[in-house]
């Protein structure tokens, strides 16, 4: 009896195998509430028993594929905008997939401030308060957003097929969950475009741009090369760091008590609560996260991508005028749809963020094409890594996917420096996207300084003319530089009458 009721176990864990094997299914962007891009090819996948049939039907289509290798896809013609649609997909089993739109998709991708929830948006000046916002997404059924659960790694992980998320519909409920940026972007262009919208959340807070790159890539630069030595360094540092900090915390945390007392008492900003330190693994690593959370998603159609990165690369700026363009270019290979817009948010001031950063970010957009930046310095709380104020954001980005992915001649950009001429004891400096005109916010123009030979810059009086600025001061009769912003935390009233600011700058790169 014993022996049969063995035999009976081995049968049906064999069967169960079979079934498994046997069962079809799509890879988890291919969900209820999807949005599929418009206008493309549309790739369809997922995995299935070797050998198995699989047909897709969609929207009056129906295509055919063998999974090979345990894998399958298919490609359907481009579709036009509208919906809720059904998509059925056959093999030995069959599933549905409801309510699927179909409309425009951008991939919305950074660290934390591009992770920003909804709920914990601070409103500035006249901007909605946080209730009234969700209160309003109720409006917005038409947007949807795809969430990338984040995953805690001990090693610089593997590629992986699926990153197991979900789409979600727009709701005062749901949207508490969204990218706040990628809320407002999506609002805003759906305002304008009128038609569905999907956004892929892919972001992870306190990660730098190489974890979102393939390891051939970030192979492919000499200069490079330390990032990798570096990571190891710290993975071999680790265990001594957390062991100190095990010794220490009983102290740290009552100095934290004292410190926290005392900037109550005398109204200062609160310290921050030391905590353990994290290992380098944790967050991907150089190459973890376009592993798991960039290249599993690809070929997934999309219109373009959204970029807010570069806190965690704060001082490394020069590094960065080479990590960017790469990543740009990697992405664009691996999607191979061609350049596809790339919109950069330029990071804000804060203690940590050098100019040197912004300054890549600059030479990224006007070196890397279909590219724009989105200038956010007075969206900042320079005391807070995470501005609270996203709307501006968003709506600042919106303006630039208008201009980039679909045409519209509008101005995107607020002032950006593009040449000077020095005149006796003056510079005169000349904009692009000046738009309807220059003009200086609350008073005279802020934040230009300006030097001589001797490179030592000094607080310039600067003025409007025309659409130029002429920048002086009485200390320097022979100037030959000049700069804007170039600090820590940037105090820019230089705008255009789009009401959009001027980026950081220095003339003597």
């Amino acid at each position: 009896m014993k022996k049969l009721f063995t035999i009976f176990k081995i049968t049906c864990l064999l069967f169960g195998t079979l079934i498994a094997q046997a069962s079809v299914k799509p890879n988890s962007l291919f969900s209820n509430n999807m949005v599929l891009q418009r206008g493309v090819i549309v790739p369809v996948w997922g995995t299935a028993k070797e050998g198995e049939t699989v047909t897709v039907e969609f929207a009056g289509q129906k295509q055919t594929a063998v999974a090979t290798g345990g894998k399958w896809i298919v490609k359907l013609q481009a579709l036009k905008e509208g919906g809720p649609f059904e998509m059925t997909i056959k093999g030995e089993n069959t599933v549905v997939i409801k309510n699927i739109l179909i409309g425009e998709v951008w991939l919305c991708s950074g660290q934390s401030n591009m992770g920003f929830p909804l709920r914990s948006v601070r409103a500035i000046n006249n901007y909605p308060k946080v209730a009234d916002v969700l209160k309003d997404a109720q409006n917005f059924p038409l947007i949807r957003q795809f969430s990338i659960p984040l995953i805690k790694n001990t090693a610089i992980p593997g590629l992986v097929d699926d990153v197991n998320g979900k789409w979600k519909l727009c709701d005062s409920t749901s949207a508490r969950d969204f990218s706040a940026v990628g809320y407002f972007f999506a609002r805003e262009l759906y305002k304008k475009i009128k038609m569905p919208i999907g956004i892929i959340n892919s972001s992870y807070g306190g990660t730098a741009c190489e974890n979102w790159m393939s390891k051939e890539t970030l192979e492919s630069f000499p200069e490079l090369k330390s990032i990798f030595t570096n990571y190891e360094t710290a993975i071999a540092d680790y265990p001594k760091k957390l062991e100190e900090f095990k010794k220490n915390e009983k102290y740290l945390l009552e100095g934290f008590k004292r410190d926290s007392a005392d900037a109550r008492n005398y109204n200062r900003e609160l310290p921050r609560k030391q905590s353990a330190p994290m290992s380098p693994a944790e967050r991907g690593g150089p190459t973890g996260l376009y592993n798991t959370m960039i290249a599993p998603l690809i070929p997934y159609a999309i219109k373009g991508a959204v970029w807010y990165q570069g806190e965690a690369n704060g001082s490394r700026g020069l590094q960065y005028r080479t990590l960017l363009p790469a990543l740009i270019n990697n992405w664009r290979s691996k999607w191979a749809i061609g350049d596809f817009p790339f919109l950069i948010v330029q990071i804000p001031g804060w203690k940590n963020h050098f100019p040197e950063l912004r300054e890549a970010q600059l030479m990224t957009w006007q070196n890397v094409p279909n590219t724009s930046m989105t200038v956010i310095n007075d969206c900042d709380d320079s005391v807070d890594v995470h501005p609270g104020n996203k709307q501006p954001v968003g709506e600042r980005l919106s303006l630039a996917a208008r201009a980039l992915a679909y045409g519209e001649k509008i101005e995107y950009s607020g002032p950006v420096y593009e040449s000077m001429k020095i005149e006796g004891a003056t510079i005169v400096l000349s904009f692009s996207h000046v738009g309807k005109g220059l003009l200086a916010k609350d008073g005279e123009l802020k934040d230009f300084s300006i030097a001589g030979s001797d490179n030592k810059f000094v607080p310039a009086k600067a003025i409007i003319k025309g659409k130029t600025v002429i920048v002086s001061a009485e200390s320097i009769p022979n100037p030959i530089a000049a700069r804007l912003g170039w600090n820590l935390t940037p105090k820019i009233n230089l705008y255009n009458q789009d009401n959009l600011p001027a980026t950081p700058f220095r003339t003597d790169k």
